[in-house]
């Protein structure tokens, strides 16, 4: 336990408090922890596949050499402060490192936290050795901010109030664009503005907050312009018992069937793309706040009623199971709206005397007050399973109360984007620590994901370090006193604190892993509760579970979050360019815990990394293939796997978690209304669901075939009509046929390592008008299928079928093979047809045409990057520039490279896919092939909680 003492003066000559008397974790007096690790130069060039076009380049980059190159590259183009190629511009990690952890310490001095300035070192060691070994991460906006000359922004969520006034209305609108701005998210709940039913105090009708909800998604939609890469990340809120209720649940899904129609129409309708602004509400998260009173009337088939929002009185009353089953359809549909449960929420609420928890961040897991914030930082758990096999729970419980101190620390220095927020967050000091790599540590373990070992093993972790959490917190309030809102609230925090420890007595321990786990969170409870009755606690909210996409590519990490595994296998970059596929490390030491001897391991590895899957291993038991179940393949984790999961560690937790419950697309209507009923039965504060395809899947053809269902009764209706005769004369195509002699284009292709050759030969007088395709040998089956394919476009190009219809209709069809490319201009593939059809309109279609079909070359992608006009690479003198641009100066140290890192032609190569028998990992990800491709390097990304995460460079489709 940390002990506190009397020491310095803090606040600036206030009165003499207590201080911490820190204990050493992992480093060692008299040695500074970046001398116990091994450093690397490295050179980090991110370019535009192998066409030479350099996106980034910063050389002599220095970090520790147990750090994957990607690692490396996401942090050196991420969070690296300065202008590249200036003598400001930040190169080692150490700087990075020095940079925080420096503002770090220094307020934590200021402020009292620290008993002597030995105590300040050990605090400033400790935290440095974590984040170079990757123990442990803060949030982006930690290292975007602290130590530079900008705001020293550390919070990544948000939540805001709107009133029923115009003002507030408007207030809401500028709050999120400065946060926006900054590159955090937040959530708000509308439900206090008037819905159109009722009547303003002028006689006329109020607007309705889904029509304010217009004018904030316009909002956000060009502040995410301004920012090129990143979209801005909200949350909508709107609780069930709002009159308006069934208009938000369908706004999304009706928006949905407008990106179908126009995409079939030929614009450009994929993320970023120029025309998905037309499309309203795409720059939000949308959910419903259900209450208990809501649900259980969902379960006996009663009607609920919508109450006006000034006076409270009921003004209509609806089918609860009529409205549960329209929120269900929108979510198969579109995967909006979720749910949050509002009276679970405030069930666990620590504050209630202060206000009402009403919203949540972008992604559910920051639930508390309004007009507030929350900073985070998340753990990587394998770094705490030994050899043996057990985890190091000490050190764990270590980690967890330096973190926690740190954060703490971080509110007295931080700035906030509006005074109301810096104010609550002061006030409240809400924290977030969590935790990543959770699946790869069952899996490591020999647990299923799926399993009650799992969910123990899961639900001890999580009880232990909230549990050690406010036990830290409790001992700060001794140190610098209890957050200002506890007088008001003690008697509710502390019986939230009870309901923790109360969980933490019902857990049921199966195994010597997570029984050692839960004993030491029983201890952890027990001290927590004694110092909190006698100290108070200085923090309203401890712990969530946040996605953890970026940085935990920064730690490392083969899961994020909660989350399980995704797949089995994966692409690994290589100092100096390239890639490789490797089977998860994860795996051998899985197959090592369950008993397999060394030759075994070997082989069912090799069998994983040609089939993507662990069924029919040579040698493995069929009992231990759900040890490696992933959240997609062969054998996906069923949907309320994920349920249970996130029920077992939620009451452990102060906020919620963010994770997406995945459904095949085969789910029904039904399977949602399934999980949504048991999220609320098992205890969740919020919960969303993803069906595979949801967004692209839907076809119109089932708007056509109501429409068929309307005629066929109208025509029972109405009665046979007698028959018509009548006259049409058709306009026949005339077939321009090709001259013996034409011009022609001969492309080799390789999709995820499937190579085929395309010949487009044009009339001479321009003009595509025949294809001919070649993969496999002949006579084989898809030899013949391609060459009857190849007719048949051959055929339509020349009775006049424009090119770009073909374009528009092939372009993102999914099937296997399907992955990276050895094209320059294609990275990815979701098909070789996708391939084939961006390969002819970038060859055959003028740019104009190609910009409304979301096709560009590479260099038109950089440009679009840089700001710049996309059609002004055409220009021989830019594409020259471009050729020709000199290298980034390099840091002094630079020749002290390591060999393997300073080969001049490998070192500019870029990541690609080396072929073999093992596939692509596209053919092994399932949803995967519905995840953007990344507007900053064009690699498609992968979920991460209910956001997306790429894995070359990092960025993120809106979640720190």
């Amino acid at each position: 336990m940390t002990e506190t003492v009397s020491g310095t003066a803090a606040r600036g000559g206030k009165r003499p408090r207590k201080g911490l008397k820190m204990k050493r974790i992992f480093t060692t007096p008299g040695v500074h922890p970046y001398d116990e690790v091994a450093w690397e130069r490295r050179d980090v060039v991110m370019t535009n596949w192998r066409d030479g076009s350099v996106n980034f380049e910063q050389r002599g980059v220095e970090f520790p050499a147990s750090w994957s190159v990607n690692a490396a590259n996401i942090v050196t183009t991420k969070y690296f402060r300065g202008a590249v190629g200036t003598p400001q511009r930040e190169w080692s990690l150490k700087q990075l490192v020095d940079r925080v952890v420096g503002v770090y310490t220094r307020a934590g001095v200021e402020e009292g936290y620290f008993a002597t300035d030995e105590d300040a070192e050990i605090f400033d060691h400790e935290l440095k050795h974590a984040l170079v070994n990757q123990v442990f991460s803060f949030n982006s906006p930690v290292w975007f901010n602290v130590g530079t000359a900008s705001p020293q922004q550390v919070s990544a969520c948000f939540i805001l109030a709107v009133d029923d006034q115009m003002e507030s209305i408007l207030d809401w609108y500028k709050e999120e664009g400065v946060i926006f701005k900054g590159g955090s998210g937040s959530g708000v709940n509308l439900s206090r503005i008037r819905s159109s039913k009722e009547l303003l105090s002028s006689g006329g009708t109020a607007s309705g907050p889904v029509s304010f909800m217009r004018g904030a998604d316009a909002s956000a939609g060009t502040i995410k312009s301004g920012g090129a890469t990143r979209r801005a990340a909200k949350m909508v809120v709107l609780d069930v018992d709002h009159p308006d209720i069934e208009e938000f649940i369908e706004t999304k899904a009706r928006e949905e069937d407008k990106i179908r129609a126009l995409r079939d129409a030929g614009y450009d309708m994929d993320l970023g793309g120029k025309d998905i602004v037309s499309v309203q509400y795409q720059n939000a998260n949308n959910s419903v706040r259900v209450s208990d009173e809501f649900m259980r009337a969902v379960e006996k088939g009663e009607r609920f009623g919508l109450r006006a929002r000034l006076s409270g009185e009921v003004i209509e009353k609806v089918d609860a199971r009529g409205l549960f089953r329209k929120m269900a359809t929108a979510a198969w549909e579109c995967a909006d709206p979720g749910v949050q449960y509002d009276d679970t929420i405030n069930d666990w609420h620590t504050c209630p005397e202060t206000g009402r928890i009403t919203a949540s961040n972008p992604c559910s897991e920051y639930v508390h007050l309004d007009n507030s914030s929350c900073n985070l930082a998340s753990i990587n758990l394998l770094k705490f399973l030994q050899d043996d096999g057990s985890f190091d729970i000490q050190n764990f419980v270590k980690i967890t109360e330096l973190i926690i101190t740190a954060m703490d620390v971080s509110i007295c220095f931080a700035d906030f984007p509006t005074e109301k927020i810096g104010e609550t967050t002061r006030a409240y000091r809400q924290l977030g620590i969590g935790y990543a790599n959770l699946g790869a540590l069952l899996m490591a373990t020999g647990h299923a994901y799926d399993s009650d070992g799992g969910r123990a093993v899961a639900a001890a972790i999580t009880s232990l370090m909230t549990g050690a959490s406010y036990r830290r917190s409790a001992e700060l309030a001794a140190v610098v006193g209890p957050y200002d809102g506890y007088a008001r609230n003690a008697d509710a925090h502390k019986r939230v604190m009870r309901k923790h420890s109360a969980a933490n007595d019902e857990l049921r321990t199966l195994d010597a892993v997570d029984g050692a786990i839960h004993a030491e969170a029983t201890r952890q409870w027990t001290e927590c509760l004694k110092l909190g009755e006698r100290n108070g606690y200085r923090n309203a909210q401890a712990s969530l579970l946040a996605p953890t996409g970026t940085i935990g590519l920064m730690m490392d990490c083969d899961t994020t979050g909660i989350e399980p595994d995704l797949a089995l296998v994966k692409f690994k970059k290589l100092v100096g360019g390239g890639s490789m596929q490797i089977v998860n490390q994860t795996i051998p030491r899985a197959l090592d815990k369950l008993g397999y001897p060394g030759e075994q391991i070997e082989a069912i590895v090799e069998f994983i990394a040609e089939h993507g899957h662990v069924v029919d291993a040579p040698g493995l038991r069929p009992e231990h293939y759900e040890v490696f179940d992933c959240a997609m393949g062969e054998r996906a984790i069923a949907p309320m796997g994920h349920v249970r999961m996130m029920a077992a560690t939620q009451p452990f937790l102060s906020g919620a978690i963010s994770k997406t419950v995945n459904l095949p697309e085969s789910a029904t209507v039904e399977d949602i209304e399934q999980v949504y009923l048991e999220g609320w039965k098992l205890g969740l504060k919020a919960l969303a669901v993803y069906r595979d395809n949801c967004k692209v899947g839907q076809p119109l053809s089932a708007s056509g075939k109501k429409a068929e269902e309307k005629a066929d009764k109208a025509e029972k209706a109405e009665g046979p009509a007698e028959p018509q005769v009548k006259v049409v004369e058709i306009s026949r195509p005339t077939r321009r046929r090709m001259p013996n002699q034409r011009p022609s284009t001969t492309t080799r292709f390789t999709v995820a390592g499937a190579k085929g050759y395309m010949t487009a030969s044009c009339y001479p007088d321009d003009g595509l008008g025949e294809v001919f395709l070649k993969m496999s040998k002949q006579g084989s089956t898809l030899a013949g299928v391609m060459d009857a394919f190849s007719v048949a476009i051959s055929i339509g190009l020349q009775y006049g079928v424009p090119l770009e219809t073909y374009v528009s209709k092939f372009v993102n069809m999914r099937f296997d093979p399907a992955g990276m490319t050895d094209d320059p201009d294609i990275r990815m593939a979701s098909s070789v047809v996708d391939y084939i059809f961006r390969r002819l309109a970038l060859d055959h279609l003028p740019y104009e045409e190609r910009a409304a079909l979301g096709v560009f070359s590479a260099a038109e992608r950089a440009a679009q990057q840089r700001g710049e006009d996309p059609a002004a690479v055409h220009s021989e003198q830019v594409i020259a520039e471009l050729a020709t641009s000199a290298p980034i100066e390099q840091p002094q140290q630079r020749a002290e490279a390591a060999p393997e890192t300073a080969a001049g032609a490998a070192s500019q190569a870029v990541a690609r896919q080396e072929p073999g028998r093992g596939g692509s990992l596209e053919s092994h990800q399932g949803r995967t092939a519905d995840a953007p491709l990344c507007m900053t390097c064009g690699t498609k990304m992968r979920p991460a909680g209910s956001c997306y995460v790429c894995e070359g460079c990092g960025s993120t489709s809106g979640c720190s």
